[in-house]
């Protein structure tokens, strides 16, 4: 996978690792690494597919300690936010998540992340691309300090069916309970660790944060109870897989964040990005981007839309450019073969007066086999993004 934070390793890099990393360098055995965010990250440990299985059926760790996370604290610091998010932070309780986009005065989103609320004063804020300047201007005014925290805290995402056994097997049956999007801290060797119901794969699933010092403790006792659960350690190259079936998206893939976008049309608004349902206009008094929000949707709605795709044949229809006749009106941005849906699926942004469901589209898909190129058409039918959606996620 090739994203945001996550970008091969270049000859001579000099690289942080990860507090795990003593951990999964061991068990890395195509010694396949990337860089994400200036740290050393897995690519894939043997085989993408069996990780992949593992998620979808067991359960899989997947290493997020250098995902950027921000506190951001103070009496001010739930109104700051509230102007910040589109969503309502005001009805975010402690022990509580939201996951949600911050835009610009155009509407353009920044970004999206998850906001967890630890206390009535205190809130985590996790991101892929750094966000503190974006941050502190937001705050002026407000009675709320900034930091990142990034290096204070490591974190794992432990997700599959299989992730609240996994966690009962450590003894952390209170933090397998948690609701969806429920945060909690717990006891746990004799210190503390804080637990999620969140994840990037569409799947049951929790992330683990805890103190680095404390990482390898916490690898060797989920590595104790592996074998029973088929736990798996995960790498990108299956992660991407999973948040495509899931229909997440990513930045700098789905689209370039507003403050570093080199021109408007990599830009994208809440609704052209599927997340109308996270822009709160009931919530009063303004945030950043509402007017223009506003504006966009009593004109009829945003330019391009992302769309789910069902793209006929197997090959995967990455970059693929897709036409109505002879107009081209799209684009794919992420594309893969579903091994649980036996099914050929792709993100894409798309003209919105051709992203209904149901309209069948052209995607001129090149591909590289050994070394020979070649190119193909294939039907590529819109549909709804969230492609997997299993029951026991929110279970």
């Amino acid at each position: 996978m090739t994203d945001s934070h996550s970008l091969p390793l270049a000859p001579g890099a000099v690289l942080e690792p990860t507090p795990f990393h003593g951990r999964t360098a061991a068990l890395n055995l195509v010694n396949a690494w990337e860089r994400w965010q200036g740290h050393t990250t897995v690519t894939t440990f043997l085989s993408p597919e069996d990780e992949y299985f593992a998620t979808r059926t067991a359960a899989s760790l997947y290493d997020v300690s250098p995902m950027l996370k921000y506190r951001i604290a103070g009496p001010g610091a739930e109104a700051m936010l509230d102007r910040m998010f589109t969503r309502d932070v005001t009805k975010l309780k402690p022990g509580r998540c939201l996951y949600g986009p911050w835009c610009d005065g155009k509407g353009r989103v920044i970004e999206e992340g998850t906001l967890f609320r630890e206390s009535a004063e205190s809130f985590r804020l996790n991101a892929a691309e750094p966000q503190l300047h974006w941050l502190d201007a937001c705050a002026y005014g407000f009675e709320a300090t900034l930091e990142e925290v990034t290096e204070e805290i490591a974190g794992l995402a432990l997700q599959g069916p299989l992730s609240k056994q996994v966690l009962g097997d450590l003894g952390l049956a209170e933090a397998a309970a948690l609701p969806f999007f429920g945060l909690g801290r717990f006891g746990f060797e004799g210190g503390e660790i804080e637990v999620s119901r969140t994840g990037f794969t569409g799947d049951l699933g929790y992330e683990l944060w805890i103190a680095p010092d404390r990482a390898e403790r916490l690898w060797d006792r989920l590595m104790a109870v592996a074998d029973p659960r088929y736990l798996r350690p995960m790498g990108s190259r299956a992660l991407d897989v999973l948040r495509i079936e899931a229909g997440h998206i990513l930045v700098n893939v789905e689209y370039v964040g507003a403050n570093h976008a080199l021109r408007d049309s990599q830009t994208r608004t809440p609704d052209g990005l599927g997340l109308g349902w996270a822009v709160d206009l009931r919530k009063p008094g303004y945030f950043n981007g509402r007017r223009a929000i506003e504006a966009e949707r009593a004109a009829g709605g945003p330019k391009r839309r992302l769309v789910g795709l069902d793209v006929e044949g197997r090959k995967p229809a990455h970059g693929a450019w897709l036409y109505a006749g002879r107009r081209e009106v799209g684009q794919v941005t992420s594309a893969c073969w579903s091994p649980v849906l036996k099914r050929n699926i792709a993100l894409a942004t798309v003209e919105a007066a051709y992203a209904e469901p149901g309209r069948v589209l052209n995607a001129e898909i090149y591909y590289v086999k050994e070394v020979t190129q070649g190119r193909v058409d294939a039907r590529a039918t819109v549909v709804e993004p969230r492609f997997y959606q299993p029951a026991h996620r929110r279970g």
